[in-house]
């Protein structure tokens, strides 16, 4: 049962997920490779998200993301994950959200955990083996632009930096230059001092080997595939900033095809423009199996949906790591009954009616 007794139940703060994940960004990055290994062998279960959405808040939005992971360690687990854009007016992050773990073998939950930094950290992680796994020519990469400089990116560039990329120039662009400025000082406190903000996307797109979109853009803004003659590989994190003519010109590399190819993101918009899904290269998982060869006369553009099961990997990892330290915080009587039919269901009953 997941090293876990029956009706054991216990929380794990943010302040702890965000220490165990700090403290381990390379195996992070390992387990997110796993992971995308294990989804394309076909060992995990990862549904359509279920998205919950409201007629008088038409930006904000609540996400289910199921999942379940087999093999010799199965888990499940559920991503409730909450985007609220206006939050940022008040000066709060955008998203928030738990995560769930079940026991494979009963069903019954065993923890929770807070799961923002789950989230952003798998999908940083996520990008930085992308970067890894697609880049050509690390020592040729000179410039790295942004494109959106809120928490998403933040945590890209924390595991850029926290695994020892070379410094190379970067260029950063957000539509709120406050936003620009905090990411610079961010950079430049951790080294990178050759950082700066620019006027424009195009301006931070224009010679950069390497470009990363952490926005939150609802339709492509960027049409033009020359913008990218210089580009190597583009993080395209966000989805939905690229036009079908940009991603025709690329190679494209998706974390799963059925689930990138929905919800209006641009490889969606791409196969209704062409009218099939010819444009897709392959998946990350098989360049790392080696199944695939990239056409290196083309950009790269890697678009992850993002999958729970990811976030089920890695909140597994947190869970392990506070409970084997002792952080976590233990709720001894969350299950209230504990057997179909007993004497000791009966009496608790009748002592919390006296």
């Amino acid at each position: 049962m997941n090293g876990t007794r029956p009706f054991e139940f216990s929380i794990v703060s943010g302040h702890v997920v965000d220490s165990i994940i700090r403290s381990n960004l390379a195996q992070v990055i390992d387990i997110i490779a796993e992971t995308y290994l294990a989804h394309s062998a076909s060992l995990t279960v990862n549904p359509t998200s279920v998205f919950l959405r409201f007629p008088e808040q038409p930006d904000a939005r609540i996400i289910a993301l199921p999942a379940h992971i087999g093999g010799r360690e199965p888990i499940s687990g559920l991503k409730w994950i909450a985007s609220y854009p206006n939050n940022i007016e008040r000066n709060m992050p955008r998203a928030s959200a738990v995560l769930l773990l079940n026991d494979a073998e009963t069903g019954y939950p065993f923890a929770c955990l807070e799961s923002s930094i789950v989230s952003a950290a798998r999908t940083a992680a996520s990008a930085t083996l992308a970067a890894r796994t697609l880049i050509r020519d690390r020592r040729n990469l000179k410039r790295i632009a942004f494109i959106g400089a809120g928490v998403i990116a933040r945590y890209i560039a924390d595991f850029l930096i926290g695994t020892h990329w070379s410094k190379s120039e970067v260029a950063i662009y957000d539509l709120n230059s406050g936003y620009s400025l905090q990411l610079v000082d961010h950079f430049v406190a951790s080294g990178w001092s050759d950082t700066s903000i620019v006027s424009t996307a195009e301006a931070a797109v224009r010679d950069a080997q390497m470009v990363i979109f952490a926005t939150t853009a609802r339709s492509p803004y960027l049409l033009d595939p020359a913008l990218f003659a210089q580009t190597d590989l583009i993080l395209h994190i966000s989805l939905r900033d690229l036009a079908p003519e940009v991603l025709l010109s690329a190679n494209n590399i998706l974390d799963d095809v059925d689930h990138c190819l929905t919800a209006e993101t641009s490889p969606h918009l791409t196969e209704r423009f062409s009218g099939n899904r010819e444009f897709v290269t392959g998946t990350l998982a098989d360049v790392l199996n080696g199944r695939i060869v990239l056409n290196d006369q083309r950009p790269t553009i890697f678009s992850p949906f993002g999958l729970g099961v990811l976030d089920v990997a890695l909140g597994r990892f947190a869970y392990e790591q506070a409970q084997s330290s002792g952080r976590v915080v233990s709720v001894d009587d969350f299950f209230f009954e504990r057997a179909r039919w007993s004497r000791e269901n009966y009496l608790r009953v009748n002592e919390s009616t006296c």
